[in-house]
């Protein structure tokens, strides 16, 4: 077995001949990563023993999670040989955020709004379940908005000194109103105005299992099944559901449960 040496954010990895077996993986190793790898044609591609989709030029996609530590093992099967590698992660320290003087229905849902919670949750689950051949998670992705960001991927919540699940997204404030545009193309999986969480809400599927979703709005521009180019007005920052002020909560996963860090996928902003 071989071990992934990475330098920058672009590197390649040979574990056997060239001519059999190559292996290219685009991101930063860190918890919260999106990688974007690329092998060789037709191979068969596991994660940690999971079967992982391939395009029919190579490309796959996987992540390291917030609490992950273990290295992931990328096994490829090409022309009737099994390589395998390693990929460590780097862990990071997250910030501690704490927010105090919120009214108490913003720390713990009253018991009448629990099923709606459990309907919406549900709903959420399905639209980051879309699968799809499309491929623009290949983009080079750009800022969904403009603003200060304002909160980070991870940190540990603290309201009114109660302690909560970190957050999994990057805030970026701005005036209610400012509008938010789709920092990679996609297809609409859902589009709503008035989850008890997150009020406006909208979820992109970019392919391959990797979605986006987009928190508070104070407009909703697009709807379910709606095909989307990169750059195109989808709604506008607001502070609808249990938003403490407007800003735009940004949110990145594979699938229905790997939450990543979509600052990660960004450039520095100027």
């Amino acid at each position: 077995m071989q071990y992934v040496m990475f330098v920058g954010l672009i590197f390649t990895v040979f574990v056997a001949d060239a001519s059999d077996y190559f292996l290219q993986l685009k991101g930063t190793p860190v918890q919260g990563a999106l990688i974007i790898a690329k092998t060789n044609p037709q191979a068969e591609v596991k994660v940690d023993n999971s079967a992982t989709a391939v395009t029919e030029e190579g490309y796959f996609i996987f992540g390291f999670g917030r609490f992950d530590e273990q290295d992931k093992t990328i096994a490829i099967t090409h022309q009737g040989h099994t390589y395998k590698t390693t990929v460590p992660v780097q862990t990071r320290d997250f910030p501690t955020e704490r927010i105090d003087g919120l009214p108490a229905n913003k720390v713990n849902p009253p018991a009448s709004t629990l099923a709606r919670i459990s309907k919406e949750s549900a709903q959420v689950k399905n639209a980051r379940a879309v699968w799809s051949e499309q491929k623009a998670f290949l983009e080079s992705f750009i800022w969904p908005a403009e603003g200060r960001v304002s909160g980070v991927y991870g940190s540990r919540r603290i309201l009114n000194g109660e302690p909560k699940r970190p957050h999994y997204g990057m805030d970026i404030a701005n005036v209610t109103g400012s509008p938010v545009i789709a920092p990679a193309s996609g297809v609409v999986t859902m589009a709503v105005n008035d989850h008890y969480y997150t009020g406006g809400t909208i979820i992109i599927d970019h392919g391959y299992g990797l979605n986006s979703t987009y928190l508070h709005l104070s407009q909703v521009n697009v709807s379910e099944g709606q095909v989307l180019e990169q750059g195109q007005k989808i709604g506008e920052i607001g502070a609808t559901g249990r938003a403490t002020g407007p800003h735009l909560d940004w949110r990145l996963n594979i699938g229905t449960s790997l939450r990543l860090d979509p600052q990660l996928i960004i450039p520095e902003k100027p």
